[in-house]
């Protein structure tokens, strides 16, 4: 079966790549794929795959039943939202939406997806089985479309026993995969703050509350929840990259903004950081005379790769790539709402290389000069049609 699953990857290697293209030049916002959601419903339809859309907004689930449907079900999850990034790469297919790119890879992800769609569902009499392919909406945005397909019924007609995800990798080379059981990606929690005072003159600072001076101590005052407040052994990031004081030179204004985020591995943790970030905010902007309204929504939780799974998945994929290729993952301060699969289902979250020979140098995820290796879907699709059909074997 090995050597028919890599003809078939063969096979529809170039579709995957004409996919990939289609949408790395179409890009979407999270929650806002909707040009997205209907070129991947119309795949689906050509490929005459049963499948139900509009979960969660723009979220699609197909289903490719084998022979003996019920004896095992297992789903394979892509996500397929963009960012708001203007792109610096100049290739024949770079984003034609302003400050929208593909710079975090779920193009890809799509995309492998749909390749391995094509291939299950020319496999389906050769397995026994139901495979479920999610697309999945909103990602890299709060509260998170893992969280709201869930909530919008996602698996009320079918449960699975696993779910599978992958995600590029700019740190390893095309041809690899990697894996970590356990703890795998930290939670991840927004956190708003609107400081409000008096604003006026800024050669009359003594008639206003100054709301520019109350948010920096309160930034300054915030980095004591990492380095008084948290266990010395426990990881954590308090990031805040967004500073909004609409004044001038000469104006103190009436109102800040604030945005930033919080990362921790301890979910006990990260419910009492939140209580702290919220008393100093609060104190701080008090001793300046000003007040803050807080929002720190409810992010992702972490993301817990099942043990079992995770290492069954590495040793069928060394099976695939070799075992030279496979690389023990590290433990990422980077969020996934893939963490709320991992809640409740058995899960395993891998990467695959995507560092080729010509574009070694690129950008990071999430920059501008981020690009693949294109080389790598051989891998991305057909090392997860391989753990599919694993899984679904034993």
């Amino acid at each position: 079966m090995k050597t028919k699953i890599q003809e078939l990857s063969t096979k529809y290697f170039e579709y995957v790549v004409d996919c990939y293209r289609q949408l790395h030049s179409h890009p979407e916002l999270s929650f806002e794929e909707f040009e997205t959601s209907q070129f991947i419903q119309n795949e689906l339809t050509k490929m005459e795959i049963p499948f139900r859309a509009g979960i969660a907004g723009t979220g699609i689930l197909g289903k490719i039943e084998g022979r003996n449907p019920t004896k095992k079900v297992i789903a394979l999850r892509a996500d397929m939202d963009a960012l708001p990034v203007c792109e610096l790469v100049d290739i024949a297919w770079k984003s034609t939406n302003e400050n929208v790119m593909h710079a975090c890879g779920h193009d890809a992800h799509t995309s492998c997806l749909l390749g391995v769609a094509q291939i299950l569902n020319e496999l389906k009499n050769e397995f026994e089985g139901t495979v479920l392919l999610i697309f999945q909406p909103g990602e890299e945005k709060a509260p998170g479309g893992a969280r709201l397909m869930l909530e919008d019924g996602l698996f009320d007609e079918l449960k699975p026993e696993l779910i599978l995800a992958q995600h590029v990798s700019v740190d390893y080379p095309t041809g690899t995969m990697g894996f970590l059981p356990g703890m795998i990606m930290a939670s991840a929690d927004e956190i708003h703050v609107k400081v409000h005072g008096k604003g006026g003159h800024g050669a009359l600072p003594h008639l206003c509350n100054d709301t520019v001076l109350a948010s920096a101590q309160t930034l300054v005052s915030l980095q004591q929840v990492r380095s008084r407040l948290c266990h010395p052994l426990t990881p954590m990031v308090l990031t805040f990259g967004k500073i909004v004081a609409a004044g001038a030179q000469n104006i103190i204004p009436h109102e800040v903004l604030l945005s930033g985020t919080l990362r921790t591995v301890d979910e006990k943790w990260r419910l009492e950081a939140k209580n702290h970030i919220r008393r100093i905010i609060t104190d701080t902007c008090a001793a300046y005379g000003c007040t803050a309204e807080i929002d720190i929504p409810d992010g992702y939780p972490c993301v817990i790769n099942n043990d079992e799974i995770t290492l069954k998945a590495s040793e069928f994929a060394s099976e695939w790539v070799g075992e030279n290729n496979i690389r023990k993952l590290e433990m990422r301060m980077t969020g996934e709402d893939f963490a709320f699969y991992t809640q409740q289902y058995p899960c395993t979250f891998f990467r695959f290389g995507i560092k080729g020979e010509v574009n070694a140098n690129t950008g990071g995820l999430h920059s501008a000069t981020f690009q693949m290796d294109e080389k790598a879907f051989k891998t991305g699709v057909g090392g997860m049609v391989w753990l599919a059909w694993r899984f679904l074997s034993i």
